[in-house]
């Protein structure tokens, strides 16, 4: 005798329904959120580099790092006319250690002073902030300073390009609300915003300006970093 085989009862039917259901939201939320951390991962470069529009400012302010391309843009500027003077910061270190071994040693801003005076900067026009810096919070402190004692409270801060929004943060967060920055990037960075995970040093640039931004948002907890 052939059998056929059973037709299945509406309770099987309605139980396989809702599992599939869940099946199907499971993937769909998982695609959702693989989707969110690629796009994040993609465009992380494009979001770190912020600019704000030129302007007339009281002085062209040179980051510390990345030289000679930051020094090279702030003459640019200068040369422009967007500002009388270029301001420099400086560290201690390694000088005070070195000095202390009696070797001599010429900071970062020496080097930089001379790149603007080779672009066409005066050495009048160029002016090495003090105190000492250790890092970006310090310069934003040390430049919001000595833009207090200018009539025109405006300043060009020339950074490297995925410096830039960690740039903008530390200023918001640590300058004087009468102090306004306008916040620039090197032209001559090489830096990748779209291709950064390319290059290792794109790669570890992004990495440090995200833990640095990260803890700018936690109320600068780390201390003494680059």
């Amino acid at each position: 005798m052939r059998q056929f085989p059973m037709a299945a009862s509406p309770s099987s039917l309605t139980s396989v329904a809702p599992l599939n259901r869940r099946r199907f939201l499971f993937v769909a939320i998982a695609c959702f959120f693989l989707a969110l951390a690629l796009g994040a991962f993609f465009g992380v470069g494009r979001w770190l580099v912020v600019e704000d529009s030129l302007g007339k400012a009281s002085a062209i302010a040179v980051l510390s790092g990345r030289m000679p391309v930051r020094a090279l843009e702030a003459a640019k500027l200068y040369r422009q006319g967007y500002a009388p003077a270029v301001w420099l910061t400086h560290t201690s270190e390694p000088g005070e250690s070195l000095k202390a071994m009696g070797i001599l040693f010429e900071g970062e801003e020496v080097y930089s002073a001379r790149v603007l005076i080779h672009e066409g900067v005066p050495a009048a026009a160029i002016h090495v902030l003090q105190p000492p810096i250790v890092n970006t919070a310090d310069e934003m402190s040390v430049i919001s300073k000595a833009l207090e004692q200018e009539k025109s409270r405006s300043v060009i801060l020339v950074t490297s390009k995925p410096h830039t929004r960690r740039v903008r943060l530390l200023w918001r967060k640590l300058a004087s609300r009468e102090c306004r920055a306008i916040v620039r990037s090197a032209s001559e960075d090489p830096f990748d915003p779209r291709h950064w995970w390319r290059s290792t040093g794109d790669a570890l640039d992004v990495v440090r300006e995200v833990l640095g931004i990260m803890n700018a948002w936690a109320g600068l907890p780390l201390t003494h970093t680059r």
